[in-house]
């Protein structure tokens, strides 16, 4: 990535949760039979989407008592000091009467990845965006269902949302100062919607920007990397906290919760591979999850790992 940026050669990269099966493809050399990309309306196909699709999706997600377990596993790390915020997360076993290309063709979302038909992301958060040398991130926190009475002042109001909003924001800031000068916080914890084929959902965003060095093309990687993984599905204090998921979850995330985008030889725009679904042997399963603290309701948190299993498709 640092010798491509410094050529600016214009290319493409995705990003596995862990960093170790990464890729990086000059953009001339994305085979569309492989790769679809939709990045903020930067793309490389033609396909057009269908209209009034019938949506069939069923969910066969782990057992409350599995995941209440886990649950009370992370407890124990919050009350022993190791964590105070971690972001949970499990596949859920899914059928749907589409193709995981059809799901990418046909679904909204600002960023959208079809790979090799092994997985599907269609991905609302922004991971991070340069421009005119200046970095932005937006975290995503908190989500809510739309059909919630007065469903944005109750997630703006939710004291549990809005420690985990604060504490993403700060962890988030302090992995911007590591890369660049004059970090802030631009807008505070404001609200986005989400239509899906199961209604509207509500989630809460910040944006944060800071000033990067006149060179930073020349080491994209590794101001990418540094920031890597995403505060946002990890937790805090970071480091700890990704050795605690990887004990409690137990299975692979892979590329769920990685990143992708694309450098056009000047500017950068990525995002988090959340709303994710990945093709096992024919099987489907729908990654999700949701940030816990030490005053999380267990049952409120398996509900919107639920809720997170939807395709955008309206």
């Amino acid at each position: 990535m640092n010798t491509l940026g410094k050529k600016r050669t214009p290319f493409l990269f995705i990003i596995d949760f862990d960093m170790k099966n990464s890729l990086c493809l000059p953009l001339e050399s994305v085979s569309p039979e492989e790769i679809l990309f939709y990045i903020n309306g930067f793309k490389n196909y033609s396909f057009s989407k269908k209209s009034n699709i019938e949506i069939i999706l069923e969910k066969e997600p782990v057992d409350y008592e599995y995941y209440l377990r886990a649950f009370d596993r992370v407890q124990k790390y919050f009350k022993e000091g190791y964590s105070y915020l971690l972001n949970l997360t499990f596949p859920t076993k899914i059928s749907i009467n589409l193709s995981l290309k059809d799901v990418f063709i046909n679904s909204n979302a600002k960023y959208k990845l079809y790979f090799k038909n092994k997985f599907v992301t269609f991905s609302p958060e922004t991971f991070v965006k340069i421009h005119d040398k200046k970095i932005f991130s937006y975290p995503m926190k908190g989500t809510i269902r739309g059909n919630i009475p007065e469903a944005e002042r109750a997630i703006l109001n939710n004291e549990k949302e809005r420690a985990e909003h604060v504490t993403i924001v700060d962890l988030i800031r302090n992995d911007i100062g590591q890369i660049a000068n004059n970090v802030r916080v631009e807008r505070f914890c404001y609200t986005e919607k989400i239509e899906t084929n199961e209604g509207e959902l509500i989630q809460t965003s910040s944006e944060i920007t800071g000033e990067l060095s006149e060179d930073y093309n020349e080491h994209i990687g590794d101001i990418l990397f540094t920031l890597l993984p995403a505060g946002s599905v990890t937790g805090a204090p970071k480091k700890k906290t990704v050795e605690i998921i990887k004990e409690v979850e137990e299975y692979d995330r892979g590329y769920y919760t990685g990143i992708f985008g694309y450098f056009d030889g000047k500017n950068l725009d990525s995002g988090v591979m959340i709303r994710f679904i990945e093709n096992k042997d024919g099987t489907y399963y729908y990654k999700s999850g949701g940030g816990i603290m030490v005053y999380s309701d267990p049952l409120d948190e398996y509900k919107e790992l639920l809720d997170k299993v939807y395709v955008p498709i309206v």
